[in-house]
């Protein structure tokens, strides 16, 4: 992405995350879709111009220190009701604008005001991740077709997801020269350039001999010639094969196999090889982290939820789970007319008796 049309003290603030912080290319990228949308409802709303009319080249150090809490509460508020943002969304583009204002007052020093200190993020929902079954991660595999030019491609990608858990970035973006002379491990490049070591399984590391043995064949075949040389994943015109088409690809084969209603994606087969790790395999949290590349292990345990059939077992085995007799209603006894000890009868003058049968024999008529 190209920010020559983006004001300078966006552009320093994207410089500075890029060639100091380490963030990725993809990363400063959505820095700067998110500043860009910031800025654009900010100018509209004090201009009464279009978003897409609106000029953020206007926007300077004294423009973005006159922006005040209540703006970015509006913004907010617009993000939810009118673009329909999930309170993920509105919660990363307020980081951006935190990152923002935090940069140019603690470090630039070209602000005064930092609007976004005490500004509250938006809740976000807790909930379980979407993972696929272990057979429906095998019907999505079988269901790719052999014929297809790119089967062994797209047959390693998917099995390298549901192996290794990688990102979708850090798939796209690996290199052969990351990966050893005897095919056991690679590197890894994660967020922020970190890069951490793994390891190709049997079954990985002969998928991935098969696929290089092929590997520039759909790229031949269109009488091309291959450009990126070193990138492992190569699109049918012979540069490194992009995120949205393996995204793409997925999409299709999810179709083929009937599971395209269930909100499966690139990233869910992530989660998807992560709980299957820690279920099936039972390996230790910490060593998932690792693997997954976690800085924190509180990102981690979204991953490590039980299995549902797990917990369906464990009520099943409930001490109650068991059908008990239902007790039977006692004989209702005939209750007596007299009672042994006291005897209630009506007198002749219609009022109630209360007490002995020798008291009532005695007493005397009135």
């Amino acid at each position: 992405m190209v920010f020559t049309d983006f004001p300078q003290i966006i552009v320093n603030f994207l410089s500075y995350k890029l060639n100091i912080q380490g963030r990725s290319q993809l990363t400063v990228n959505e820095y700067a879709i998110d500043l860009r949308c910031f800025f654009k409802y900010i100018i509209a709303l004090r201009t009464g111009v279009s978003e897409e009319k609106a000029d953020i080249s206007i926007v300077d150090a004294a423009y973005a220190d006159g922006i005040s809490s209540d703006d970015i509460y509006g913004y907010l508020l617009y993000l939810a009701q009118n673009r329909k943002s999930k309170p993920t969304t509105r919660s990363r583009k307020l980081a951006t604008i935190r990152s923002f204002y935090k940069y140019h007052t603690t470090k630039s020093r070209l602000l005064k005001n930092d609007p976004a200190k005490d500004v509250d993020a938006p809740r976000l929902p807790i909930g379980l991740p979407i993972v696929m079954t272990m057979e429906e991660s095998l019907q999505l595999l079988d269901s790719l077709d052999r014929s297809d030019i790119n089967y062994q491609r797209d047959y390693f990608i998917i099995l390298l997801f549901l192996s290794c858990g990688l990102r979708l970035s850090e798939l796209v973006g690996i290199n052969l020269s990351d990966i050893d002379s005897d095919f056991t491990r690679f590197v890894v490049r994660g967020k922020g350039n970190k890069t951490r070591v793994l390891y190709f399984n049997e079954i990985c590391r002969d998928a991935l001999k098969q696929y290089l043995c092929v590997r520039q064949r759909s790229t031949i075949a269109r009488g091309r010639r291959v450009k990126d040389t070193d990138a492992l994943f190569l699109s049918r015109n012979g540069v490194r094969l992009s995120a949205k088409t393996v995204q793409y690809m997925l999409n299709k084969q999810l179709v083929a196999c009937g599971l395209d209603k269930r909100g499966y994606s690139a990233h869910k087969l992530r989660h998807t090889a992560a709980t299957l790790m820690y279920s099936e395999s039972g390996i230790d949290i910490m060593l998932l982290k690792e693997i997954l590349g976690h800085a924190q292990l509180s990102t981690t345990q979204i991953y490590t939820h039980v299995r549902s059939d797990a917990v369906l077992d464990a009520l099943e085995h409930s001490p109650f789970n068991v059908k008990r007799k239902e007790p039977q209603k006692p004989k209702r006894r005939r209750k007596p007319m007299f009672d042994d000890d006291d005897f209630v009868s009506e007198d002749t003058s219609g009022f109630l008796f209360d007490g002995t049968e020798e008291e009532f024999n005695s007493r005397e008529d009135t």
